[in-house]
């Protein structure tokens, strides 16, 4: 069994580069887009394993940002 983390925003969503929820949810604040976190993380340049997860997380993230007033 597969324990979870306490803080959803330790979920590691990249195991090859160790990146977290909440690293990526802070990147999404300042702007970054999937290239930019890419690039600054090195997520989604590895395995391939985490670009579904992120990329939902991420397009998550803008939608409630577009839809803030």
């Amino acid at each position: 069994m597969s324990e979870q983390p306490d803080n959803p925003a330790d979920d590691i969503l990249c195991s090859c580069s160790g990146t977290t929820r909440g690293q990526i949810y802070d990147m999404v604040m300042l702007g970054k887009d999937l290239d930019a976190i890419s690039r600054y993380s090195g997520a989604l340049s590895g395995c391939g394993g985490c670009e579904w997860d992120i990329g939902e997380f991420v397009r998550a993230l803008q939608a409630t940002l577009s839809d803030a007033p």
